[in-house]
């Protein structure tokens, strides 16, 4: 039968065995070189100078002097001694000093858990792999701020190489921001994660902004890139359509707020009275055929009701010509040589009082 315990090399008393206390003593100072084994350090190739009773070390590869031929093992000064104890693997103490845990590997002290700098990888309820350094499965991944503002860097090595954000269906890319192969931020999406359409560019120098692809607004624009009022002819800027002028609102119904036109540019129409054009200058042009009525031998007088209503106190001027044509109907007979021309009596906005006389006997 051993002498030891097989586990911590505890003395064992043996039968009928004398001074038993020596053994027991024995056994109860291991056990508290062994028991809750919080170390002093675990750098130490040489015993401290003043050692305390109850302290305890690993003593470090290539122990000198009082712990030559030790190394890895633990070390107690009980008052008076040294006492030692190899460890067996698995063995696990804690390192005051460092303040962190150690395990016996069998050959030497690791730290219990791994140095979380310059680690291989990193799953989360995941495996990592040599691509994906850092994998977290999880409904969701929060970076919090420290009290002021966050940030979350990405970086490239140089200008060709790709710093973005990929969106993913089913592990396949369907959009992606970022820098991807230049230094211009863009936006792009793809369909089935091979062919893809950049909707925006940024020009890493300006800011400046390019839509390769178009664009659809459903909603308004507005801002200081857009005109601010029908008069607004600041260059650069955007014409609102109810502001400017297209096929759609170039003909119409010209009007006007005040001095400023608010309708279309040209404006036509006709009836009973005549055909008449208006352009957003204000401007107005009549055309009509008018029958004059035969007053006496000299005089035909009539009245032209304009076909549309000429601005207030605007005076409008009335040209014509005369038809010979409808001379032959006349009583009595009047030749074209005998008319004058067309005078015009008294003119509103709404319509003229028109005469022409024939001098009988006359020859032109």
């Amino acid at each position: 039968m051993s002498n030891q315990s097989p586990s911590l090399a505890l003395p064992l008393i043996a039968p009928a065995q004398a001074q038993k206390h020596v053994t027991h003593n024995e056994a109860l100072m291991r056990l508290d070189m062994l028991v809750q084994p919080a170390m002093a350090d675990s750098t130490l190739t040489d015993p401290p100078a003043s050692p305390v009773a109850g302290a305890r070390h690993l003593v470090a590869p290539g122990g000198t002097g009082l712990w030559a031929g030790q190394d890895t093992a633990i070390a107690l000064y009980d008052g008076v001694a040294w006492l030692f104890a190899l460890p067996q693997a698995g063995w696990r103490v804690y390192d005051i000093a460092a303040a962190s845990g150690l395990v016996f590997d069998g050959t030497a002290w690791v730290a219990d858990l791994p140095n979380l700098q310059n680690l291989d990888g990193i799953g989360v309820n995941a495996a990592s792999d040599a691509i994906n350094r850092l994998v977290v499965s999880a409904q969701a991944t929060l970076f919090n701020h420290e009290g002021a503002g966050h940030q979350l860097k990405i970086n490239k090595a140089t200008v060709t190489d790709t710093a973005s954000l990929l969106y993913q269906t089913g592990f396949s890319g369907r959009a992606e921001m970022g820098l991807t192969g230049s230094d211009a931020f863009s936006i792009r999406a793809s369909a089935d994660g091979s062919t893809w359409a950049t909707g925006l560019s940024l020009d890493p120098a300006t800011g400046v902004a390019t839509l390769p692809q178009g664009a659809v607004v459903t909603g308004s624009l507005s801002g200081t890139a857009v005109q601010q009022t029908p008069e607004d002819a600041t260059a650069g800027r955007l014409m609102r359509a109810d502001y400017g002028y297209g096929p759609g609102t170039a003909l119409g119904t010209v009007s006007f707020n005040g001095s400023t036109p608010n309708g279309a540019l040209i404006e036509q129409g006709s009836n009973a009275n005549g055909s008449y054009t208006r352009f957003a200058d204000g401007t107005q042009i009549c055309q009509h055929e008018v029958t004059m009525n035969y007053v006496n031998g000299a005089l035909f007088i009539g009245t032209w009701t304009f076909p549309a209503v000429f601005l207030a106190a605007s005076k409008p001027q009335v040209v014509g010509t005369l038809n010979p044509n409808s001379l032959a109907s006349t009583a009595p007979s009047i030749t074209v040589s005998q008319m004058t021309g067309l005078v015009v009596g008294l003119v509103s906005d709404t319509t003229g009082k028109l005469q022409v006389r024939a001098l009988t006997g006359a020859t032109f």
